[in-house]
């Protein structure tokens, strides 16, 4: 999951943008003034940070240039937070590498459509067809294996399909419709029950690693360690 920090002084602004990015299913965590954002800056890399411009003490410029600055924190992607006609601080941002910019007052739509084209700039790509581990659980898309606790373990195409799946979606609730649509594909005219069949013999086969496909009671599936 996403972990975005959003560093704004407005107790009203900062709780709105958090409840909403949490709503959104990222991380958020929302911090008043410069010093308690390095704070947490030290405990924790967030994979963006949301910066307002105007705060007490240190402004936004001057914590933009810290993390520019620094080994550890250069490469976190920035949007800053500007007052409406702040131009020459919009310019300044951008100069010293703030990746985007949002004008108050913003819609909420706005911020989160901003956050989400960021984080596809820079982000290191993923290579769909690269192992994924999960729980003892490790995939390999272009071997067509799985191995379990080191140990290779034998499936069918559509068990592979799912897991495949659910592992690329971790923690991220599947319904029956979405799972059958995704992994059967649109025009499978069999209904929810053949989930269900195959989380069930997946799970056996997967042994005690199976406990990490969990069901969500009138929902579906997902995985999580």
């Amino acid at each position: 999951m996403y972990k975005i920090f959003v560093v704004e002084d407005d107790d009203n602004i900062r709780e709105l943008l958090v409840y909403a990015l949490t709503q959104s299913r990222f991380d958020a965590s929302g911090y008043a003034d410069g010093a308690l954002f390095y704070t947490a800056l030290d405990a924790v890399k967030p994979t963006l940070v949301l910066l307002d411009i105007m705060l007490p003490g240190e402004d936004g410029i001057s914590l933009l240039m810290k993390m520019k600055a620094g080994e550890k924190t250069k490469r976190i992607p920035v949007i800053m937070l500007t007052a409406r006609g702040a131009e020459y601080d919009r310019v300044k941002g951008l100069d010293l590498g703030a990746d985007d910019y949002i004008t108050k007052p913003f819609s909420i739509i706005e911020v989160i459509a901003r956050i989400r084209a960021v984080l596809r700039r820079t982000l290191p790509k993923t290579d769909a067809r690269s192992e994924l581990a999960i729980g003892g659980i490790v995939l390999s898309p272009d071997k067509r294996n799985v191995f379990v606790n080191g140990v290779e373990i034998t499936i069918t195409y559509k068990e592979f399909e799912l897991l495949h799946y659910l592992m690329r979606k971790k923690s991220v609730v599947l319904t029956r419709e979405v799972i059958l649509n995704r992994v059967w594909g649109g025009g499978y005219l069999g209904d929810s029950r053949t989930v269900d069949m195959h989380i069930k013999s997946l799970r056996q086969k997967l042994g005690e690693a199976g406990g990490i496909i969990k069901t969500v009671r009138n929902v579906g599936y997902k995985i999580e360690e």
